[in-house]
């Protein structure tokens, strides 16, 4: 595997508290998982580490002075660079029965009280990450794909204009370039497993 796949295949996930306790218990839960975990101790700070770099989920607490978790989501949700990462929304057990809704409706894709269980909250993130790693695996797949089509096009077009030009062509020339097409179709339908 190369360098470059293996960071790929880093997963980080951005713990978001103004409480140094809570986020000393997030990092004692998923440092098992041993992907980076980056700290946020506030909204403002949550949205600028996730501008500077990408997520596999964010755990989101709700419960924070300035911006709030739900104005952060919704912060989140806003942007394209950041619309599509995954969060977690954590609360304390005396939170508002509407804050559930409040956060699925801003876009979270689950909800845990504190105390969690970390076992729970491990397989929740571990589920995450893997969907992480396997849509940078079918976008590095789609890009290569896509350079693939480019070059067959661009051997077509060689071709075509051989053909068109008239006179004499260059049979070698022209056996090489479909040689080589075919050769890009094998691959492409070997890198999908048809």
């Amino acid at each position: 595997m190369s360098a470059e796949a293996r960071t790929d295949e880093r997963a980080s996930i951005l713990l978001v508290d103004d409480m140094e306790d809570n986020l000393v218990a997030l990092e004692a839960v998923l440092g098992s998982l041993n992907e980076p975990l980056v700290r946020a101790r506030s909204g403002e700070e949550a949205m600028k580490a996730l501008l500077r770099q990408r997520f596999a989920v964010v755990l989101l607490d709700i419960r924070m002075p300035g911006m709030d978790g739900f104005e952060t989501a919704a912060n989140i949700k806003r942007l394209d660079q950041t619309k599509d990462v995954p969060i977690i929304f954590l609360t304390g057990t005396d939170a508002d029965a509407g804050y559930a809704f409040r956060g699925y409706a801003t876009g979270a894709a689950d909800y845990l009280t504190k105390p969690f269980d970390p076992w729970v909250l491990r397989a929740k993130v571990t589920v995450f990450l893997d969907l992480h790693r396997k849509s940078r695996q079918l976008e590095r797949m789609l890009a290569r794909e896509q350079a693939q089509f480019d070059e067959l096009a661009e051997r077509l077009h060689t071709v075509e204009t051989h053909m068109v030009a008239g006179g004499t062509p260059d049979v070698a020339e022209l056996r090489g370039h479909i040689r080589k097409m075919e050769e890009l179709l094998t691959e492409m339908r070997r890198g999908r497993g048809l």
